[in-house]
């Protein structure tokens, strides 16, 4: 049985503030200029390696076409939707406080999938149990793999064994530990890339401004996109090209809430949470050498942080500020939409937890192209994306909402 929903004093990425609890009102914005004005391209940002009209769009759609249609409610805390690519149609959804439910034929099943509630230590805020990914090979070894905060709070990335629409708690191989100074900025997204490889998204580990300096350490593994082989059936691998001999990637990030590959052309989006002052989207095309450095804390967003702009430091392709009319406190990174809707197709869409919003970026002429596009009411903690490409997001508030053609 579900427990009662409690709302902390905090929201789950960002200080200060409530979280809602009423369900939002989507309200379209397509009607009001852009907010945040289209980004130069510079020698320190990444492009898409072609602009294929194909696959992406050339111009934002107009948004009163389209709504957010709620499809779920009374969920506690969802703050991941994810898919098993296995032609089922089931979404899975995290709840943060140790249970992973299933959306399927248009209701929540009473059962959940996985209850690890006996090992979650969900104490802290930023706490819990915060991400899912299924193995590329689920259809047939039935692995799936989880980050949660367990033992004195640290991290854990774990595999767990599936089948049906059941998996067993005690089938748990715990692959990775990674201490946590703090109880904030725990990262939890995990994602498989197209190469097979598992990705984590890791925060610095903490309080504010970084103070042990994590981001810029290549050997400690907080502020990092890890990448781990998890082929073999007993642990893990560390790749060949990773390029500091250990499980890091890529590094210089804050708090790395939400990341994804984009299904069609492989290339990497994050949404990092920014200090005080800036929220940012970088972005990372498909075969981009390994060992990228997304500044912080040399930098937040484009802006000096402990420091200057240096040679090297790959700029955020999209940032908001807090002081922005529309901005907002703690972005949460979306997805490339890739479904039925062609005129959406190749447009990055993402949001930010305390204000609600809801932007679209893509890359055309050029430049970087964002426009606001929806308000929600608040309290967006995931999106997700099905098997076909559709999308998704849950509010902190326990709704879930689909992309849809109104």
């Amino acid at each position: 049985m579900k427990r009662l929903l409690i709302l902390l004093t905090l929201p789950i990425l960002a200080c200060g503030g409530l979280a809602e609890s009423v369900s939002p009102t989507i309200t379209p914005l397509a009607s009001r200029p852009p907010t945040m004005a289209a980004a130069t391209q510079t020698e320190s940002q990444s492009t898409p390696a072609t602009e294929n009209p194909i696959i992406n769009a050339g111009a934002f759609p107009d948004a009163n076409s389209y709504e957010w249609k709620l499809i779920a409610s009374g969920l506690e805390r969802p703050v991941d939707i994810q898919s098993a690519n296995d032609g089922s149609g089931r979404l899975f959804i995290i709840e943060k406080y140790g249970v992973i439910r299933i959306y399927e034929n248009g209701q929540i099943l009473d059962e959940p999938f996985l209850d690890i509630t006996d090992r979650v230590d969900e104490s802290g805020n930023e706490m819990g149990l915060l991400g899912l990914a299924f193995d590329p090979a689920y259809e047939k070894n039935g692995f799936f793999y989880v980050n949660y905060t367990g033992d004195g709070g640290n991290t854990r990335i774990s595999r767990f064994q599936a089948s049906g629409n059941f998996s067993e708690s005690g089938s748990e191989k715990v692959l990775l530990v990674i201490e946590q100074p703090y109880p904030n900025h725990n990262g939890g997204g995990l994602d498989f890339g197209p190469d097979g490889y598992l990705y984590a998204g890791m925060g610095d580990g903490g309080l504010a401004g970084d103070p042990h300096k994590n981001g810029q350490d290549t050997t400690v593994l907080l502020g990092k996109i890890l990448r781990m082989d998890v082929s073999s059936s007993d642990t893990y691998k560390i790749p060949s090209d990773n390029p500091f001999g250990n499980e890091i990637w890529a590094y210089g990030l804050r708090n790395p809430w939400r990341n994804s590959f984009d299904k069609v052309t492989g290339d990497l989006w994050i949404g990092d949470v920014g200090q005080g002052d800036w929220e940012e989207v970088d972005y990372l095309p498909v075969g981009s050498p390994s060992g990228a450095n997304f500044g912080w804390s040399i930098m937040e967003g484009n802006h000096g942080y402990d420091d200057e702009p240096q040679p090297g430091l790959l700029l955020p392709v999209a940032e908001y500020s807090h002081a922005d009319t529309y901005g907002g406190c703690s972005v949460t990174g979306g997805y490339v939409y890739r479904g039925t809707m062609p005129e959406w197709n190749g447009i990055y869409l993402y949001g930010d937890y305390c204000t609600g919003y809801i932007w679209g970026l893509f890359f055309s002429n050029g430049g970087w192209q964002n426009q606001l596009l929806f308000e929600t009411g608040g309290t967006i903690t995931t999106f997700g994306q099905d098997e076909s490409g559709e999308l998704y997001f849950a509010s902190d508030t326990g709704n879930i909402y689909q992309f849809i053609k109104k």
